[in-house]
């Protein structure tokens, strides 16, 4: 029994490391990008980045509305930016 567990340990170990190169890659990129940043207005982000593909209606309380761009979405609690949150799968050109 322990020696199966070890075995697929084994086998299951570099699986991981590639998974944790791909998330830093991932984090890297968005370090070098434009995106809209926690605080900023509605009316700043439409200034700034232009009018979104889509807006979506306010949900819950607080309400909480998403605006959709090219590779990523701006999640606002009122008039605020909440968090940007790239689209899975998507690059998005670096500034």
């Amino acid at each position: 029994m322990t020696r199966t567990l070890l075995a697929c340990l084994l086998l299951l170990a570099p699986l991981a490391a590639s998974a944790d190169v791909l998330i830093l890659d991932e984090v890297r990129q968005v370090d070098r990008m434009e995106l809209p940043k926690n605080g900023l207005s509605k009316a700043d982000v439409e200034a700034a980045f232009g009018q979104p593909q889509q807006r979506h209606n306010a949900v819950g309380q607080p309400p909480i509305t998403r605006w959709d761009y090219e590779g990523y979405s701006v999640y606002f609690e009122y008039d605020t930016v909440l968090y940007t949150v790239l689209a899975a799968g998507h690059e998005v050109e670096t500034a």
